[in-house]
């Protein structure tokens, strides 16, 4: 059993991603791959999607990658990683090799819509992985594209604004429902700029039997237009503005693991960002408005699940004959 991170001095010294790869300056990918590897165990295999992080950090004859790598298509990476956990389970059984660890690494694009089959099969047949979607809210590699992670009012080339709309007009996909709703053992969100949180987290996920699932918000500044300096501040305030709130679900119970009692105008968060600075502008006042009431309001359902799934578990846990009651003899 992997033990909780309790500081830094703890964590292993070797780079599992090696410098000198073509991500950009102040990347929330790079950070996302090395807080997540940094918590694994060393034997993990990785399968990544295509994306940002692929294109950047394999540019053939080169590798940054210190771990066993496979790249995937677009749409397969979980597919793959089914393809992984078969065959070391084959090989156990031959009395040859180990169950390592499993970790995927897709963009939003390649997990909220083009890969979103490959990982719900994968999920649904309870093949044993950790899925990472290191999310920057966009087909960034191509261009800066809205995805289904894009969220509500934010700009890309293409959801421009101006006097027919305001940005994107639907919302985020809730991506972690979705995916708890395969009856996964855990799923959970995680941003950079917690960096325990997130790593207890892989370390949990990783000692399930079973599939899980890590949602990390990893800014672009690219995409997001801000300074590149600022990158963790960006995620700390998705956090603290309650526009990214952090939470697990786990065996089917939600927790928010970071509660946030006293949350910071989403305005700021807006404003330090370029894909949203229009919302800050009188003409954009109805869009801006419709963003701060989807706030609270999906807080405040995170808060009621947490709630009544926790009332739930303590239920079918004190009941006649308690949790195996139910289960054969």
């Amino acid at each position: 059993m992997l033990q909780p991170v309790k500081g830094l001095k703890e964590l292993p010294s070797e780079e599992p991603l090696a410098p000198g790869h073509r991500l950009c300056a102040g990347c929330g990918a790079s950070v996302a791959v090395r807080q997540v590897l940094l918590a694994a165990p060393k034997d993990t295999i990785v399968a990544n999607a295509t994306g940002c992080l692929e294109v950047s950090s394999s540019l053939y004859p080169y590798s940054a990658w210190n771990r066993p790598w496979v790249h995937s298509a677009f749409e397969n990476a979980a597919a793959v990683a089914s393809g992984i956990d078969a065959g070391l389970r084959a090989l156990r059984r031959k009395g040859e090799g180990s169950l390592h660890p499993i970790i995927v690494f897709g963009g939003d694009g390649g997990t909220y819509d083009i890969g979103l089959q490959a990982l719900s099969g994968a999920m649904e047949r309870g093949h044993r992985f950790l899925y990472v979607c290191y999310d920057n809210e966009a087909y960034m590699n191509t261009g800066i594209q809205r995805s289904g992670g894009t969220p509500y009012g934010a700009w890309t080339t293409t959801t421009p604004f101006g006097k027919e709309r305001a940005g994107k007009g639907e919302v985020k996909k809730d991506l972690v429902a979705i995916v708890a709703a395969h009856g996964v053992p855990y799923a959970a969100t995680a941003s950079i700029s917690h960096w325990k949180d997130l790593m207890n987290k892989v370390r949990k996920a990783l000692d399930k039997d079973g599939p899980t699932f890590l949602h990390v918000l990893a800014p672009c500044n690219r995409g997001w237009r801000f300074d590149t300096s600022k990158t963790i501040r960006i995620a700390k305030l998705a956090v603290e503005t309650r526009f990214f709130p952090l939470y697990e679900v786990e065996g089917g119970t939600y927790r928010i693991t970071y509660p946030v009692t006293s949350p910071r105008p989403v305005e700021e968060y807006l404003k330090a960002q370029g894909r949203f600075a229009h919302l800050l502008q009188p003409e954009y006042a109805s869009a801006l408005a419709t963003l701060k009431e989807q706030i609270p309001r999906n807080y405040a359902r995170l808060e009621r699940l947490a709630q009544l799934t926790a009332q739930l578990a303590t239920s079918s846990t004190s009941g006649p004959g308690g949790p195996s009651s139910t289960q054969p003899s």
